[in-house]
């Protein structure tokens, strides 16, 4: 069983796939507390459904993109087996996932978008870095970030970690409304920095408060 938050069909407003109709599939629960979380709700809201019944509910769109998200998804047992049968049905899967809990189980086949915690998001301490030996060219890794030292913590890790040649993309997503979008592109511009700067594009298609999208 699986405690589902919402389960919606809309535009994909982040990574590489930004702008491709997707089903979200998000689960509740989330063990980081990020100071500039946007999901608050799916810290507790969720109703208990099967794998069976979810893949049902994706299938009713009839859209190959799919994406499991939360919360923390990775916080589920089951969430693995939902992941094989929507690939077994010929889905396109991603999953977004804090970055503090292991991607190890994630099955190969899943496009993996692993968050890096910022300072500003109260939560750096949590990483686990072992997940950046484990992504690889269909995996995309992402910052959010709020201001210049957070830009620094995370240009640093690029480096570090050899990110650029590694994985699909290098997202970084200003705190949205937070964090002028020019600001960090100057930035990322006058370093040379090989990664994409990510405008969460469904809060420009609908409000930044509207859920289900």
């Amino acid at each position: 069983m699986l405690t589902i938050n919402e389960i919606f069909h809309s535009i994909q407003g982040e990574s590489s796939r930004a702008g491709e109709p997707c089903v979200f599939v998000r689960l509740t629960a989330c063990d980081l507390r990020c100071i500039w979380c946007d999901t608050p709700y799916a810290f507790h809201e969720g109703k208990k459904r099967s794998v069976e019944d979810v893949i049902a509910e994706v299938e009713r769109y009839a859209c190959p993109l799919v994406e499991v998200t939360g919360g923390e998804p990775l916080l589920q047992e089951d969430v693995y087996s939902l992941m094989e049968q929507l690939l077994a049905r010929g889905h396109t899967v991603m999953i977004e996932t804090g970055g503090h809990r292991s991607i190890a189980r994630v099955p190969a086949d899943v496009m993996k978008i692993v968050d890096v915690k910022c300072p500003g998001s109260g939560e750096a301490h949590r990483n686990h870095w072992e997940n950046l030996a484990l992504v690889g060219p269909r995996d995309e890794v992402k910052f959010v970030i709020k201001d210049r030292t957070d830009y620094e913590y995370a240009r640093d890790v690029v480096q570090t970690h050899a990110l650029a040649g590694k994985v699909g993309a290098v997202l970084f997503s200003p705190v949205h409304g937070v964090l002028d979008a020019r600001s960090l592109s100057e930035w990322v511009l006058a370093d040379r920095l090989p990664v994409r700067v990510q405008l969460q594009l469904h809060k420009f298609i609908w409000s930044p408060e509207t859920r289900g999208v």
